[in-house]
């Protein structure tokens, strides 16, 4: 038997896995990334001739990969959403984007410095890297398929969804001003070309190029002439992988950010149309690619934990991890949410449940291709956010069924009749 027969047979197990999994660990304190993490870390302890994934050696496909499947999941995470946008209906995601992600790059800083002896612009790396959020990693804690139904869109689901299609691109402005910091060597000069280019030009692509995308792409969706082109009719999934690359692809070429723009894609071809059966076809097939990329890509980070990454962590690395994880980000969330319209109990879920995933591992692995100041450190800071990521999927999937389910009931309770 060759490698890629074995390779061959590993694939078709982790897409049948991906396929069946969900539905046995539904409604259980157990989610599929969990099965698949550990899986990895097993087959990387076996003394099995499976080569090990060194993320330092092998960034570029490690970004790509990750880039992949953020984008889907935004896509997918765009056209769940249901509720209009606004200041006040989306309060929840702009308090947690604008106020919580940057009191977590800032809680990661003041407590990465003095424990791993880093210099400024290396912890901030580390900090912009574990900003965003990624409910992908457990589902129930995110908005489902697309539908009009009220409770899928209660303030928890609606708030840690929108987080997370929100600063997977507003995390970007950080690790620029983390490169920035490192090559001005200590510098501040680079602070007011980051202001205007890096966070307020980009962030203006960003948005501009997702409106203008979704506009015309819902036009073409629900109301062009042509039948052929009115592809709602077709009700083909796959468009939904054409629509996100056409608004990432045009957003990179015109320097904003692609992440921002794809989710704003998405949400405005719902808008275009909300109640229409496509959307459903189309967060279908997103939410299948979503998954395999999902499962592939956490099966080899577990191979890597076991291989290298838990060796090279130290025991500084890990407490960050874990100070992240249950005190910076709830933290940081529950101050964001100080007067939010939610209940104490949807506020501290919210806080709680700010999941690392796969975004933190192509913002490390991009940041890392732009410049060679950091790759004395490039082994620690995947190991510290491997490890974080590890931390993140075993303890937000194992809460995350318990918590939620709690919650349900206590909102169907307080709305029943007396």
């Amino acid at each position: 038997m060759t490698l890629s027969d074995a390779a061959y047979l590993a694939m078709g197990v982790g897409a049948l896995g991906a396929a069946v999994l969900p539905r046995l660990v539904f409604r259980r304190p157990l989610s599929m990334p969990m099965v698949f993490l550990a899986a990895g870390v097993l087959v990387g302890l076996l003394p099995l001739p499976v080569p090990a994934v060194d993320p330092v050696r092998d960034r570029l496909w490690v970004e790509h990969a990750a880039e992949l499947c953020v984008i889907v999941s935004l896509m997918g995470a765009g056209l769940a959403l249901n509720r209009p946008v606004g200041l006040r209906r989306w309060a929840g995601p702009w308090r947690l984007v604008g106020i919580a992600l940057p009191l977590t790059v800032a809680g990661v800083c003041a407590v990465a410095v003095p424990l791993l002896q880093w210099p400024l612009a290396p912890a901030l790396l580390l900090a912009a890297v574990l900003a965003p959020t990624d409910p992908v990693l457990a589902a129930e804690v995110r908005v489902g398929e697309p539908t009009d139904e009220a409770d899928d869109e209660d303030e928890v689901r609606f708030s840690l969804t929108g987080e997370a299609g929100l600063n997977d691109g507003l995390a970007f402005p950080f690790v620029l001003a983390a490169l920035a910091a490192a090559a001005a060597g200590g510098g501040g000069g680079w602070i007011g070309r980051w202001v205007v280019v890096d966070v307020l030009v980009m962030t203006a692509v960003g948005v501009a190029v997702g409106v203008v995308a979704g506009r015309l792409l819902g036009m073409m969706f629900f109301r062009a002439r042509p039948s052929a082109l009115r592809l709602s009719e077709h009700m083909e999934g796959f468009v939904a992988l054409g629509a996100t690359f056409v608004a990432y692809g045009a957003a990179e070429l015109l320097h904003g950010y692609g992440f921002l723009a794809v989710f704003v894609t998405a949400c405005t071809i719902r808008a275009a149309e909300r109640s229409h059966g496509y959307h459903k076809v189309l967060h279908e097939f997103t939410e299948q690619i979503e998954r395999l990329l999902t499962v592939f890509l956490l099966f080899l980070l577990g191979g890597y934990l076991a291989v290298s990454g838990l060796p090279h962590l130290t025991w500084q690395g890990a407490l960050v991890a874990v100070l992240l994880v249950l005190a910076v980000r709830p933290l940081a969330g529950w101050a964001s949410l100080w007067g939010h319209r939610a209940g104490p109990r949807e506020r501290l879920t919210v806080s709680f449940f700010g999941i690392r995933g796969i975004g933190s591992l192509f913002y490390l692995a991009y940041a890392l291709g732009q410049t060679t100041r950091f790759d004395a450190l490039a082994p620690q800071l995947w190991s510290v956010v491997a490890f974080t990521v590890l931390l993140s999927v075993l303890l937000h999937g194992a809460a995350a069924t318990p918590a939620i389910r709690r919650l349900d009931r206590l909102r169907r309770d307080s709305q029943a009749p007396p």
